[in-house]
């Protein structure tokens, strides 16, 4: 399909059964910003290039610098490289997987589909239960889009909550490696001098793998067993070119929560691994809060691009209110414009589910689409290049009533269709159900000569 801002329309009836090929040669026994550090052009550099309408050399110079990055396993076969980076079009993450009690590997599949379908531009695996390395397997061969995951999970499925260590645990990172994920949350930046500053919270620590994280070390006096080998987890990654997503474990869970002691103890942490993973050849994003006011947002970013050295900014939402349960992709994506105006360069989406149970087709396509919304709104209030094309195509086919165009425009195009007929008016009439023929506004216009579209 043709790339609109960077990001492609797809429309794969079943994404596992006819998913696109990229029709490039794939990088081997280097790393993204390895090679672009030596000056080179990598076939993926110079396909995010063409998929971005930039220079190669602007997306080289970005990831040498970790400023960008490319997702991108060597092992990934089905994978369309795309980029990461505040000088790239602001990116959409959807998440999917199943649990202990919901949904399977054909469920997780269908969800794969609407992501690509609907215009994600990443997908994580957050499976959880059984037949893990199928289900996750099974996404990596079908998907065109990059797949990260959250390793954790699968530790305490095979060793149980606090009975692993740091072998355990790079086993697991290997064995996803090798399987193809392109990029992997890992919560190494939470310490044990930060547990004590949780205590005071609404909500306390609300991630997933943070609150593992902080019960193992609290269980066996020790540190984080990853911050203590990050080395070796380094070396992994960079053998299959793995970005890191660099956790945020201790990420604020309420309003109430923000902004607050233990959130920037935890960046200032991975400020410090920031630059000790570019120097061990890997690439990597910081991940970032959660539920913030909408007056701390920029804030909030602008610590961020500071502390970690300008490495692309990966956020979840942030909800700006806590009192809209049912409504949370509304309530996020509000805060993922703000975000991504201030230089956020990737959203991971929140949908209606949102902190009341497992998100299904419906809940996914609308959170995508939420973000899409916020992602693009960011590009056109920063100014990017090309990004407000589409908007004002859409307006000329509005204003001369070309309903088709319209459609075909829009984020979301079957949506689109779908309202506009609800009206039980033609696509081939000059107004629409709201307005009749007698009191459209741009109707009166035209046939009075006040404009001419």
């Amino acid at each position: 399909m043709t790339p609109q801002n960077g990001r492609p329309l797809a429309t794969l009836p079943e994404v596992q059964k006819e998913r696109p090929r990229p029709t490039i040669e794939r990088t081997k026994g280097t790393t993204q910003i390895l090679a672009a550090r030596a000056g080179n052009l990598t076939p993926e550099i110079v396909y995010v290039a063409k998929r971005e309408n930039v220079s190669p050399d602007l997306v080289r110079d970005e990831v040498a610098r970790g400023r960008c990055v490319i997702p991108a396993n060597h092992h990934h076969a089905a994978l369309e490289p795309m980029g990461i980076g505040i000088k790239l079009t602001v990116k959409v993450n959807a998440n999917i997987g199943n649990s202990a009690v919901s949904s399977g590997l054909e469920g997780e599949l269908k969800k794969l589909h609407t992501c690509v379908h609907y215009g994600a531009d990443t997908a994580m695996d957050l499976s959880t239960g059984k037949s893990l390395d199928e289900i996750r397997q099974a996404i990596i061969d079908a998907s065109p889009i990059p797949i990260g995951t959250v390793p954790i999970y699968q530790v305490i499925e095979e060793f149980g909550p606090f009975d692993w260590g740091i072998k355990d645990f790079l086993g697991v990172i290997e064995k996803q490696a090798k399987q193809g994920v392109d990029y992997m949350t890992l919560h190494a930046g939470v310490l044990r001098d930060h547990l004590p500053l949780v205590g005071n919270r609404i909500t306390g620590i609300v991630s997933r793998g943070g609150s593992i994280t902080a019960a193992w070390i609290k269980r066996h006096g020790k540190e984080n067993p990853l911050w203590e080998s990050w080395g070796e987890v380094c070396e992994i990654l960079r053998a299959h070119d793995v970005t890191v997503s660099a956790g945020d474990g201790l990420r604020p869970g309420c309003l109430a929560d923000a902004s607050d002691a233990a959130q920037f103890a935890e960046l200032d942490a991975l400020g410090e691994l920031t630059p000790k993973t570019w120097d061990a050849g890997c690439q990597i994003m910081i991940e970032g809060p959660g539920h913030v006011p909408f007056n701390q947002i920029a804030m909030n970013v602008e610590r961020q691009q500071r502390v970690c050295r300008e490495a692309p900014f990966y956020v979840l939402g942030p909800l700006v209110t806590d009192a809209a349960p049912g409504y949370d992709h509304i309530t996020s994506c509000i805060g993922a414009t703000a975000a991504g105006t201030a230089g956020a360069a990737y959203l991971c989406y929140v949908t209606p589910m949102e902190h009341l149970g497992l998100p299904e087709e419906q809940d996914v396509r609308d959170g995508i689409i939420a973000y899409r919304i916020a992602a693009h709104a960011s590009d056109i209030a920063k100014g990017h290049p090309g990004a407000r094309q589409r908007d004002d195509d859409l307006s000329r086919a509005r204003a001369m009533f070309l309903w088709e165009k319209q459609f075909s425009l829009s984020l979301d195009p079957e949506r689109a269709r779908e309202l506009h007929a609800r009206g039980g008016v033609s696509t081939h009439s000059d107004f629409c159900s709201m307005c009749g023929p007698h009191f459209c506004s741009m109707k009166i216009g035209k046939d009075n000569g006040l404009f001419q579209p």
